[in-house]
């Protein structure tokens, strides 16, 4: 099992960076592909991005590919997610998530999830 912590959330502007971290508890850490979803308000919760266990892979949602950037550091438990041009479509609630299946970080169905950090992305 492995307990998830995001960090990072908060209120920028439009076009601004924002840097979200998850830190990972759990010996196991480095054996988990990991995700980064977002929760809007009105909307279904919505992929953002995924890593493989070991960073080698990564893959992104339609509507970050070429402004965000998801990495890892197993040595430190700790995964990232870097979000560059930010637009006012990207507030939310964002939450990472860990899965022992490349499939479920990817659709949403993990078994591990973080409460959530808040970013609020004003026009």
């Amino acid at each position: 099992q492995v307990q998830l912590v995001e960090s990072g959330g908060g209120l920028v502007q439009a076009g601004d960076s924002l840097r979200l971290s998850c830190a990972a508890s759990g010996r196991t850490f480095h054996n988990f592909p990991m995700s980064w979803f977002r929760q809007t308000p009105g909307k279904e919760r919505e992929f953002v991005a995924s890593i493989s266990f070991n960073g080698a892979i990564k893959d992104y949602g339609d509507s970050v590919r070429g402004r965000f950037t998801i990495s890892r550091d197993n040595s430190k438990n700790m995964m990232y997610l870097q979000m560059n041009s930010l637009k006012s479509g990207g507030t939310g609630v964002y939450y990472c998530t860990a899965d022992a299946s490349d499939g479920a970080v990817r659709i949403g169905t993990s078994e591990c999830w973080g409460k959530g950090t808040r970013v609020t992305v004003t026009s």
